[in-house]
């Protein structure tokens, strides 16, 4: 990158960020400190307000708005690109917003590159597996909790348990939201339970931002995010399935662990990392007719002792017959 496109991106991230550090500066462009100075003197020379706070970091003086940023057509094609997986993976209220913003860059772009949108727009589309049932849910509250956690607001919420199908009301302070397969999740720390939860936002049945002030900081989603991760106990899988049955497995794989697949002879060896062998026994079961399991041992003993008893059902029923 040369200075010149290097200073436009560094005044860009400026206009977009309320406070930059210059070592995320120097970060983002591969360059030392010593240059994100001398880069940063460049644009005050150049009229650019810049407030530099010793030991926090650059923004712009307020007020201060650049004319429109032009985009180019790869950075065009991404935002639609974008678009068409935020309707598809999100609710009504986000996918409005989204379309919104994206007219408005729209109108901003050059003859060529309105051009390219309008001719690859009918070419790109996000589509479900048909083997998982999802239904459209035209209410997520995704909008409202981002807007409660830039405040810092607490939330009222009518939710309905997984578990038992109770619907209970609850008053909790917002985290972080994820996806995760084909639903979203919040996290936050429930006023009832005394303690953190995860709650599934398509189970949320209404939802209030109040008046009143989170109870204290919060760690960040990521560290959450981590926590789950490192207390999942996993074990490692190993499955060898005939080649023409694979295919069939489709994104159900990636719900059992999965990690890569590789030839191995007439089959192909297929390696998880499964949080529960009782429940990947029992995927297994769907097409066990077809693979061997190498690895762990004792899942053999698994499905053996599911099909025992399915055979055992099978000749009950016969009997009573």
């Amino acid at each position: 990158m040369n200075r010149i496109d290097r200073l436009t991106a560094i005044l860009i991230q400026l206009q977009s960020r309320p406070l930059v550090k210059a070592q995320d500066i120097a970060t983002k462009f591969s360059i030392s400190l010593r240059t994100v100075y001398r880069d940063v003197k460049a644009l005050e020379e150049a009229g650019v307000p810049v407030i530099g706070e010793a030991g926090t970091g650059y923004r712009l003086m307020e007020g201060y708005k650049l004319p429109p940023v032009m985009f180019n057509m790869d950075e065009a094609t991404a935002l639609l690109t974008a678009s068409k997986l935020v309707q598809s993976k999100t609710d009504a209220g986000i996918s409005k917003h989204y379309t919104a913003a994206l007219d408005k860059i729209r109108a901003i772009l050059r003859h060529s590159e309105k051009d390219h949108i309008e001719e690859i727009d009918a070419h790109i589309a996000v589509m479900t597996h048909p083997s998982i049932v999802y239904q459209p849910i035209t209410e997520l509250h995704l909008q409202s909790i981002l807007k409660a956690i830039g405040s810092s607001s607490v939330i009222e919420i009518n939710y309905t348990s997984l578990e038992k199908n109770e619907t209970t009301h609850r008053k909790i302070e917002p985290v972080g939201i994820y996806c995760l397969g084909s639903h979203w999740y919040l996290i936050a720390f429930c006023q009832m339970r005394k303690d953190y939860r995860n709650f599934r936002t398509d189970k949320i049945k209404q939802l209030m931002i109040t008046t009143e002030i989170n109870s204290k900081k919060h760690p960040p989603l990521q560290s959450f995010i981590s926590k789950m991760s490192a207390d999942k106990e996993v074990t490692k899988v190993v499955i060898d399935v005939k080649p023409e049955i694979v295919k069939f497995l489709g994104e159900q794989k990636y719900y059992n662990g999965f990690v890569k697949e590789e030839r191995a002879g007439n089959y192909v060896r297929m390696t998880f990392l499964s949080g529960s062998l009782m429940g990947f026994s029992r995927w297994f079961m769907l097409f066990g007719d077809h693979a061997k399991i190498v690895e762990p041992l004792e899942l053999n003993d698994m499905v053996s002792a599911i099909a025992e008893n399915i055979l055992k059902k099978v000749e009950e029923a016969q009997v009573v017959v």
